[in-house]
């Protein structure tokens, strides 16, 4: 099992290029950044969490900005989007967006998206909260297409684009893993249909990534790669998703400033040598 981190990178922390080089230099796979372009003053949903809204949803970097400085200080490190909120974002310059990324970094991203919660964030972008699932999914189809097709277009209810010309595509063939976040029995399904990897949470019982694997393997899809997000370091918590099937496993890394980070990656680390 490969080992990560899922952060929020914020502009009260650690620098991305500084995090991307200190997590190459200890070993680990991967780099996950969080995604939120902005918190609405006035908010009734509530936070998945519980309590207040952390101060780290209010901050976040753009994360392909981030990202792209990460892959500057880097060689080797996955660069991931954990997860972009594909629903509250413009098709054809996200597709871009990636596919650049992914050029300047010879091929090292992992395209990570979700459909999101905040249902008042969702409403600024002009994104209606009860068909943004049906929204993305189509987003994920047209995308593909403007990753792959030279002329790409493509017809649906909610996405409706003629032939267009986009560059660059992407360097990893046919395109960029999509990592689909969630757990619900849509997001499942999404995943089945369109994703490369379940990008699931550390708090997801190991009966039930079993059971997942049982049913994509079911549904002919047995080369969907399996990825915890944010995972627990206690060593009975990581071997069961080993166990259970999970081919990379990053932990949360807390918001903080450069030395502190790096004194927390270094446990982090010590835990992953444990393990590998």
């Amino acid at each position: 099992m490969k080992f990560g981190i899922s952060t929020f990178v914020t502009d009260e922390g650690i620098r991305p290029d500084v995090l991307g080089a200190a997590l190459e230099e200890r070993g680990f796979d991967v780099l996950f950044m969080a995604e939120h372009s902005h918190i609405p003053v006035s908010r009734e949903t509530p936070y998945p969490g519980g309590g207040d809204l952390p101060r780290v949803y209010y901050r976040t970097l753009d994360p392909f900005v981030a990202l792209a400085a990460a892959a500057t200080a880097t060689s080797e490190l996955l660069l991931g989007t954990g997860i972009a909120l594909l629903p509250q974002r413009d098709l054809i310059h996200t597709a871009k967006e990636v596919a650049s990324l992914d050029l300047v970094s010879d091929g090292r991203v992992l395209f990570g998206v979700g459909v999101g919660w905040n249902r008042e964030e969702m409403r600024n972008h002009g994104t209606d909260p009860k068909t943004r699932g049906a929204l993305m999914d189509e987003q994920l189809a047209a995308i593909k297409e403007i990753w792959t097709q030279d002329e790409a277009e493509f017809h649906g209810r909610y996405v409706d684009l003629d032939p267009i010309f986009s560059w660059p595509k992407p360097v990893q063939r046919p395109h960029v893993p999509i990592y689909i976040g969630g757990e619900s029995e849509a997001a499942l399904n999404r995943l089945a249909k369109y994703g490369d990897g379940w990008l699931l949470r550390g708090f997801t019982r190991f009966e039930e990534v079993q059971r997942v694997r049982r049913w994509l393997n079911d549904q002919g899809r047995a080369d969907v790669q399996f990825a915890v997000f944010g995972g627990d370091t206690r060593d009975k918590v990581i071997d069961g998703f080993r166990e259970a099937g999970v081919e990379r496993y990053t932990f949360l890394l807390e918001t903080l400033p450069e030395t502190e980070t790096l004194k927390a990656l270094d446990e982090l680390a010590e835990v992953a040598t444990r393990h590998r």
